[in-house]
């Protein structure tokens, strides 16, 4: 299972019975609270406090008939109810430790940290945020004590076979250059340049991985909005595949959903849009639909190529994923087709399911 940005920080954070103090220093928003009202402004009361499980939804079920070996997401926030306030970065997303049995209600493995809100509350929160996960039992990459620290992988075990998680970030997802992991200082494995990062990659695959593990490069880039594809990343994500041996590209950042192709059999996920959070009362780019959120299910061959993608469609309401209907589920259905289009490849989409049961869509190469 993979996933895009789980942000359950901020006003998520404060729907649970513990949460961290509210307190943020936005230009238009003091207290998470505020995204607590907005959203039940757009959707209706949200039952507070809520059980550790309810931000799942409907996707619990779903997630336990098809038997998730492992789960992969891209937590976005940190996890301290300490630190100092990224003031300047005019967003602050934390949430309290204890509402890591949010996460662990789900089929979550590993946490990717290399993004652009694991330090909104300074080095300390960094630390705090290390170590509340793993005393949950919750592998992580992307961030660390330290640059090497940062660049490790996170190593799972998938049914018997080693699956090896690489997280990184470029500056262009919004992570500020003094995040970047030191040689003694804490951060994530941020990059400069694409080159930078495939011979950052190549070096590490070459040295951890052993003959039938699989590879998931993590990686938060790109604008929060827009389709687009620089030409750029795709060589950049197609040399990972080629040079470093990655089998999957796991592409972040973007607040909706953005294309994938297969390359050489391996899937490159450009951005999975977010998964939740506390954006449903915040206006502007509607088009986008970015209240649909995407779980996608990944079965591999013994060789490492990718034999299965089924995409699981939701709709995010009073912070809590619910199936996506019919019409939700066309629109989803014929944005994808375009945006695969776009990227020049061909992809055959199918259609399964019931809006009782939840529809999915799956995805397979051709030629």
């Amino acid at each position: 299972m993979l996933a895009g940005d789980l942000m359950l920080g901020r006003g998520v954070d404060q729907i649970f019975p513990d949460s961290a103090p509210p307190d943020i220093y936005e230009p238009y928003m003091t207290s998470a609270l505020g995204y607590v009202a907005l959203a039940e402004e757009r959707n209706g009361p949200i039952p507070r406090p809520v059980g550790a499980a309810y931000v799942w939804g409907d996707a619990l079920a779903r997630l336990a008939r098809r038997a998730v070996d492992l789960g992969i997401v891209n937590l976005e926030t940190a996890v301290t109810c300490a630190g100092s306030p990224e003031v300047a970065k005019g967003i602050q997303y934390r949430m309290h430790p204890r509402n890591l049995s949010s996460l662990k209600s789900a089929p979550i493995d590993c946490c990717v940290l290399a993004n652009n809100h694991v330090l909104d509350w300074g080095e300390a929160g960094l630390r705090d945020t290390l170590d509340a996960l793993a005393q949950a039992g919750i592998a992580i990459c992307g961030a660390g004590r330290n640059r090497a620290e940062a660049g490790r992988a996170a190593v799972l075990d998938g049914s018997g076979r080693r699956v090896l998680v690489y997280g990184l970030a470029f500056a262009s997802s919004g992570v500020p250059a003094h995040w970047g992991a030191g040689p003694a200082r804490p951060g994530v494995s941020l990059f400069s340049s694409f080159d930078a990062a495939a011979q950052a990659l190549v070096a590490a695959v070459g040295r951890d991985r052993f003959p039938g593990d699989l590879v998931v490069a993590s990686v938060h880039w790109g604008a929060n909005w827009g389709y687009a594809i620089e030409a750029e990343e795709s060589r950049f994500a197609r040399r990972l595949i080629d040079e470093a041996g990655v089998d999957v590209v796991h592409g972040h950042s973007s607040h909706h959903l953005k294309g994938f192709e297969f390359h050489r059999g391996r899937p490159i996920l450009y951005g999975c849009g977010d998964l939740i959070n506390d954006y449903e009362g915040i206006g502007g780019h509607e088009s986008f639909r970015p209240d649909l959120r995407l779980i996608y299910l990944l079965e591999f061959d013994g060789e490492g190529a990718c034999r299965k993608l089924e995409i699981l469609p939701f709709r995010q309401s009073r912070m809590r994923l619910e199936n996506a209907d019919h019409r939700d589920v066309d629109w989803l259905f014929a944005t994808i087709g375009r945006v695969c289009r776009e990227l020049g490849n061909s992809v055959a989409l199918e259609c399964r399911g019931d809006d009782e049961h939840g529809r999915t869509i799956r995805a397979t190469p051709v030629g």
